[in-house]
């Protein structure tokens, strides 16, 4: 029986899909102004692993992760580069995918786009301000009146009154109340527009994911997701709106990722202390990175070193190191693992507990050989998307110098025969400077691995 935890509720509940058998999913996805980091790459692998899940656990899953191709940010970079800004985000969307690639990130199944859902956004605010929870300001921009919103603050937890008495004296006058926030916004001088009842101008940034999310899976779903960072304000005004303008609960479950973290502070662009996805490639193979955002729980912090991606490189090594000259063949797997991976999974995705599933059935392997118990390491780590690799490829792979590795150790296997145990020595540590390890058999052949 699946548990997952719920923000709103702030309590692990029995996951009840509205329509028996059927998941909607939405994510916000990322604002395309610059390559990935590493934040981004666990928001795409933790949804990625609980939709594989899901589907493994016979849900029909929609999954919807949108785009933001349109906001200050976007502007400011293409100005800064003398591009449209269309190529800006077409670049960095390519990017995107790419990254998601590498990582063994199943593609989404709708992935919209605020540029693309214009029309959408224009007839969700007319919609709010019809039901008199949207206004037009002093300065023609929109405005989302946050006090006709009884329930303003569930989510985050925050209060009204508290977050009002928190405002700077200094607040837009073009508003009603401080806390209100823009759901249209008039153009500026050189920026891209659209035309709109109130003028021309683009979209706030919280008003597309409402609009988009809607538009792809209905009034009400079954879950949104994002990193933690969005639980307010962004995903408190997604309620607001989004309620405001349907009159009908807007999600059933809300899920939320921690921060991947760097010297205890959280990684992030703002703070200028972020690796994008392309520079940790450049030191560690995707699987790796893969598995390391899956050693810890999707709402606990991830720390990030050097340190934890090697211990992710040496674990990921010794599961492929089981499956080495085992048969797998289609045939039944392990009941009892699979219980047991079942029942870390089913615990709000606890990918921990299951990883160290798969290390217990590494370690009967390593004993026992079993077709059986490779079927199941296969099996079950496939629904992680892990060990989608040949073993003996992912063992060997590095700086295609197979050919002078293998020259080197059948030299050190003729200094053996010579009884040159120097020689055959001096070979052995060149290669595990070059950090390629030698494992001899009692037939006397060797065999090498990264």
């Amino acid at each position: 029986m699946l548990k997952i935890y719920n923000t709103l509720t702030r309590s692990k509940e029995i996951f009840t899909p509205r329509i028996a058998g059927k998941v909607g999913l939405y994510v916000c996805g990322m604002t395309v102004y610059d390559y990935c980091h590493v934040g981004h790459a666990r928001v795409m692998v933790v949804f990625d692993t609980i939709v594989r899940y899901l589907r493994y656990s016979n849900y029909d899953v929609t999954y919807v992760r949108n785009i933001t191709d349109i906001d200050d940010k976007i502007i400011h970079r293409a100005n800064e580069n003398g591009e449209d800004f269309h190529a800006l985000t077409e670049r960095f969307i390519d990017a995107m995918h790419e990254d998601e690639r590498a990582l063994l990130v199943l593609p989404v199944d709708i992935e919209p786009r605020a540029t693309t859902s214009i029309p959408d956004i224009i007839s969700m605010i007319e919609k709010l301000i019809a039901n008199e929870f949207a206004y037009v300001g002093t300065n023609g921009d929109v405005f989302y009146a946050v006090e006709k919103f009884k329930n303003y603050g569930q989510l985050s937890g925050k209060n009204l009154d508290d977050l009002q008495a928190g405002e700077r004296v200094d607040v837009d006058l073009a508003k009603r109340n401080p806390m209100d926030f823009v759901l249209w916004k008039m153009a500026k001088a050189d920026e891209p527009f659209w035309e709109s009842p109130w003028g021309n101008g683009r979209p706030g940034w919280h008003i597309e994911c409402s609009a988009m999310s809607t538009c792809c899976l209905g009034n009400s779903f079954d879950i949104h997701g994002g990193g933690m960072d969005l639980q307010f304000p962004h995903h408190e005004n997604e309620i607001a709106q989004s309620e405001g303008a349907t009159g009908e609960k807007f999600v059933n479950l809300w899920m939320h990722n921690g921060f991947v973290r760097i010297n205890e502070e959280k990684m992030s662009k703002s703070l200028g202390n972020f690796f994008t996805v392309r520079e940790v490639l450049k030191q560690y193979r995707p699987e790796i990175i893969r598995f390391f955002i899956l050693t810890s729980h999707y709402r606990s912090p991830l720390n990030y070193s050097d340190e934890s991606l090697n211990d992710a490189a040496a674990g990921l090594t010794r599961l492929y190191t089981a499956l080495r000259d085992v048969e797998i063949i289609e045939t039944d797997i392990d009941l009892e693992f699979k219980n047991r991976f079942e029942q870390a999974m089913n615990d709000d995705f606890n990918t921990p507990v299951a990883l160290a599933v798969l290390f217990d059935v590494a370690r009967e392997l390593n004993k026992t050989k079993s077709p059986v118990l490779a079927a199941t390491l296969k099996s079950l780590a496939n629904v992680l998307g892990l060990l989608q690799s040949d073993s003996e490829v992912f063992l060997k792979s590095g700086n295609n110098d197979d050919a002078e590795i293998d020259a080197q150790i059948q030299a050190r296997v003729d200094a053996k025969k010579a009884k040159n145990w120097a020689l055959a020595d001096q070979i052995r540590d060149e290669l595990k400077a070059k950090n390629i390890i030698l494992e001899d058999s009692p037939d006397g052949s060797t065999r090498w691995r990264r």
